[in-house]
């Protein structure tokens, strides 16, 4: 039966509104009220305050930058505030509603759109223009944040850093049950069976059933269907039959050649499984593998680009490029800005990159030799240069699109593993959103 979940954008903001407006705000950074303040430029100096979007995983890198940035602008102090990723985009809309901004924070491409529909973000264009940094930054990356704006009008965000899927693998069991490298969707099929034995806990894969599972089942439903585009016309292809068979196929490894405990998996909990157990292989991104290093030494896995389907090319969704903005409601523009052009110059960009195991948003950085003697990175950038590799475009322009992906179709698709939902009944709810959301957007955008 097909299940019925229907929230438009401006019933979701009445919604929230509503909720804030029941509560005493405690503002933790200005007291402004998100949107409707429109701030000041400020003096340049004295104290800003940072939301670290990827709080826990990120906060080490963070705070060396801070502190380099502080050194070299000692008029500025930088309040560090990390966030888990699971819970940014809550936090930053309940400020928008009921205060507390900070002056900078993280704000990728997936989210983008819903801040900017709220008139959270401050326009960018100008400072980049006249900054330092201008000229300076991939190209693709900030036209990938400009659209994901919702279109071409303003630059709401400065890319830090480019993602892209990555399927992990160990080399040594690989080697051991002399399996060939899982290049190829039926390579990956064979050895996720082949390398499971459960009563000794040993798996053929993890999979991802907590937090942000949809993106990476979407990855896996494309990237076997062979379908290149997420629209056709104004009717997205999630549920064409070719990704329902996908899913179907991708879902039935579960608990059969993977733990249990992947039900509830986030991506730090799925992380550190594969880190400590016998997992076979482990689809992520460039930002686990220095993970991956620490745990099993670069000799006992490799991360390759994803499986190639039958017709011998790659398809693949397209991952977020993340950046930093500055909030409209900032009474300290000016820092908030200087302390963005620090971040993404050359040695901080790279510093940070590096660390994440990410591509440099500064071209200087991205030619860092610590780029190429980081496999995965290198391979991830020759795939999508080589011609071999062809990217599904998802709708981070929608305002409701992280709502769509996250709350209202993570639990759904845990059903979806455990046998309580067909995968069509699934994609069905999931295509019906998304159709309404595409319909509102190009209604509010004629």
């Amino acid at each position: 039966m097909k299940i019925s979940i229907r929230r438009s954008r401006r019933a979701a903001l009445a919604v929230a509104l509503g909720s804030v407006l029941a509560l005493t705000a405690t503002a933790c950074g200005d007291d402004g009220s998100g949107g409707g303040d429109k701030g000041a430029e400020g003096s340049g100096k004295g104290k800003i305050v940072f939301w670290d979007n990827n709080g826990g995983v990120r906060t080490d890198i963070w705070k060396e930058i801070i502190a380099d940035f502080e050194k070299a602008n000692p008029d500025i102090d930088v309040e560090y505030v990390g966030i888990a990723s699971t819970e940014y985009q809550s936090k930053v809309d309940t400020a928008i509603q009921g205060g507390g901004l900070p002056d900078v924070g993280g704000v990728g491409a997936a989210m983008l759109a819903g801040f900017s529909a709220q008139n959270a973000l401050e326009p960018l264009d100008e400072r980049l223009a006249g900054s330092s940094l201008n000229g300076k930054l991939n190209a693709d990356m900030v036209a990938s944040l400009k659209a994901a704006g919702g279109g071409e009008d303003a630059l709401y965000s400065i890319p830090t850093s480019a993602n892209n899927g990555v399927l992990y693998y160990r080399t040594d069991l690989f080697d051991k049950a002399g399996l060939e490298e899982p290049s190829t969707w039926d390579a990956f099929y064979t050895a996720a069976e082949k390398l499971t034995a459960a009563k000794k806990n040993e798996f053929g894969y993890t999979i991802r059933g907590g937090a942000g599972s949809i993106a990476q089942a979407l990855d896996a439903m494309y990237g076997q269907s062979g379908i290149t585009e997420f629209w056709d016309g104004d009717k997205t292809t999630v549920n064409d039959p070719k990704n329902v068979a996908a899913l179907e196929k991708y879902a039935a490894l579960f608990k059969r050649v993977t733990p249990a405990a992947d039900l509830n998996n986030d991506f730090t909990k799925m992380v550190a499984q594969w880190d400590s157990g016998t997992i076979g292989m482990l689809n992520h991104n460039l930002g686990s593998y220095q993970d991956h290093v620490k745990a099993f030494g670069a000799d006992k896995f490799r991360g390759i680009p994803q499986p190639v389907g039958d017709s011998g090319k790659r398809v693949q969704v397209s991952n977020p490029v993340d950046g930093l903005g500055v909030f409209q409601s900032s009474k300290n523009k000016d820092a908030a800005w200087k302390f963005i052009e620090y971040a993404v110059s050359h040695e901080a960009n790279s510093k940070f990159n590096e660390s994440a195991g990410q591509v440099p948003a500064n071209n200087d950085a991205a030619k860092d030799a610590w780029v190429s003697a980081a496999e995965p990175t290198k391979l991830a950038a020759e795939a999508l240069t080589d011609g071999s590799t062809t990217i599904v475009q998802l709708p981070y322009y929608l305002p409701d699109w992280n709502t769509i992906s996250k709350a209202e179709n993570e639990p759904n698709f845990q059903k979806v593993l455990l046998g309580d939902l067909e995968a069509k009944d699934f994609l069905d709810t999931l295509a019906e959103q998304l159709n309404e959301a595409q319909a509102e957007w190009n209604e509010q955008n004629a």
